[in-house]
């Protein structure tokens, strides 16, 4: 993106009023939030594509889990993505090795040849490398900001998330036409080509970004550096024995890899929390308190991310299928109707951030994620509806898919910036770091399961059930959420937060795309 520089009088040179390293991170998560969602806005309609068609021909219900696998396993590897940057690389060579590991990984999948082994370790790194990248970069937006002003730095993060929006749509509208019916390997090359220009733009900017990010935050002491590589030469080793095991039972398939790693979030989520509440020495009882609030919010949140992140695996099927995607006088690829929450962020998030600045106090945190998750179950109430029509054989307009992510997008700007905010406000001070990836951990156990339900479900029941029954569990969760929320606010009271918690801009909104 271009920029001016506006000189002042005995000040360094800024971008918009901003630190010239503003600019770097920007024109770097542009990028890679188009490599992203550009391979988002085609994986489930390859996976599904013919033989014939350079695809892999995967039954729906088996490729619809992996596609919501990799959009929330992103989630998951950004907590061992920040501890390293912590502790090891620091933020910096964070994002730079996570770069470059992404690129590696669309550049694998954008071989032209026939067979799924190159595709699938493609992925693995494009997952790797986001849990390096994606949130050590807003690390770093923060650092620029270092004993600067609330008001500024929140306006920092304001600019840097248009970045990442606009990423997003530039992503899912370039590499859905590239790729076409049987293209895929231009699509994914486009992705290799958007993440190689971040990387370009941000070793370029290095000098702009100052001292922010360099060296870890808590460099590993001789004796632990020695018990972490013990640990995980260990864990490597169970994992391999593992691996080795279940490909010997032959139980080794593309349908059960899913399952067991959303069991493995399921368990990561639980094992944290009970870490948290029982082992945590430097948690006080108000604190506690206030976790015991979160408990509910993070349960509303695994609901909501449950329905809201298959638009790259799920509602692209839908649209692939059910949808009349020549309905405005031009051909819309499939994937390219997840721009529609793109174009509807950019309109409505600064009329939402308006809204609950409006609101004030009179309106909590709880009750917001109420609304946001019933809203999510009511697109799917919408959906549930218009897939009866397809079944009758009537192709749905392209007017009602616009319809359904407006939905969407109102329900997200319900829950994802106000879960950052509230996230930062509970959080024990000496779990702050880690309890923003506790956030992350939402998304990562919600994306897997809908794509476990879809598996389990549509086979059974068909997909206008799937799409109804988890409308019910998204209704009647917002409903119990509602209900419970004065007991929720007095707890978060009793931490000394409150309601008011969820006030402002959330310090690092990169994290609400989960897109």
């Amino acid at each position: 993106m271009s920029h001016r520089e506006y000189p002042a009088a005995g000040r360094a040179k800024t971008f918009f009023g901003h630190p010239r390293g503003l600019a770097v991170l920007f024109g770097t998560e542009m990028w890679e939030r188009f490599s992203f969602y550009g391979l988002q806005g085609i994986l489930l309609v390859f996976l599904t594509a013919s033989i014939a068609q350079n695809g892999l021909g995967l039954p729906a219900t088996v490729a619809v889990p992996i596609a919501s696998l990799y959009s929330g396993a992103v989630y998951l590897t950004a907590l061992p993505g920040g501890w390293l940057a912590d502790r090891v690389l620091g933020p910096r060579r964070a994002v730079l090795i996570g770069g470059i590991v992404i690129m590696c990984g669309h550049l694998s999948m954008a071989i032209p040849v026939r067979g799924a082994a190159w595709v699938f370790f493609g992925l693995f790194l494009v997952v790797a490398g986001s849990g390096l990248l994606k949130p050590n970069i807003s690390v770093m937006v923060g650092k620029l900001y270092d004993g600067d002003s609330d008001a500024r730095r929140d306006s920092g993060f304001s600019v840097f998330y248009m970045g990442i929006n606009l990423g997003a749509f530039l992503g899912i509208l370039v590499t859905p036409y590239l790729a076409g019916e049987d293209r895929w390997h231009l699509g994914f090359g486009a992705a290799a080509v958007g993440m190689a220009l971040g990387l370009l733009w941000y070793v370029r900017g290095w000098p702009r970004l100052t001292n922010a990010g360099i060296g870890p935050s808590r460099p590993l002491n001789a004796a632990e550096k020695r018990k972490t590589v013990r640990i995980v030469l260990i864990a490597l080793l169970i994992s391999a024995v593992a691996i080795a095991v279940w490909a010997w039972t032959g139980t080794l398939t593309l349908s059960t890899v899913p399952t067991v790693v959303t069991i493995g979030s399921i368990v990561a989520a639980i094992w944290y929390f009970v870490y948290i509440f029982g082992e945590a020495k430097d948690v006080t009882p108000a604190e506690k308190a206030g976790l015991r609030a979160y408990v509910g919010l993070f349960t509303a949140a695994v609901v909501f991310w449950m329905l809201y992140l298959q638009m790259g695996s799920v509602l692209t099927e839908f649209a692939a299928n059910s949808v009349d995607l020549d309905s405005w006088g031009f051909h819309l690829p499939a994937g390219g109707v997840q721009n529609f929450n793109a174009i509807f962020i950019l309109i409505f998030a600064p009329i939402f951030g308006a809204l609950w600045l409006r609101v004030g106090d009179r309106f909590g945190a709880a009750y917001k994620f109420a609304i946001g998750v019933f809203l999510t179950g009511f697109a799917y109430v919408f959906l549930g509806w218009l897939q009866g029509r397809a079944d009758d054989g009537v192709l749905v307009a392209l007017g009602w898919m616009a319809w359904v992510y407006l939905v969407l997008t109102f329900g997200e700007l319900c829950i994802s910036p106000v879960g950052l905010s509230v996230t930062t406000q509970l959080a024990p001070k000496s779990l702050k770091g880690q309890m923003m990836g506790v956030w992350f951990i939402a998304p990562a156990v919600g994306t897997p399961l809908g794509g476990q339900g879809y598996s389990f479900l549509v086979p059974r029941f068909g997909e206008q059930a799937f799409f109804y029954i988890l409308a019910g569990l998204a209704i009647l969760t917002a409903i119990v959420l509602a209900v419970f929320s004065p007991a929720l606010h007095r707890l978060m009271g009793q931490g000394g937060h409150g309601p008011r918690a969820t006030l402002g801009t959330p310090p690092e909104p990169e994290f609400k795309r989960g897109g």
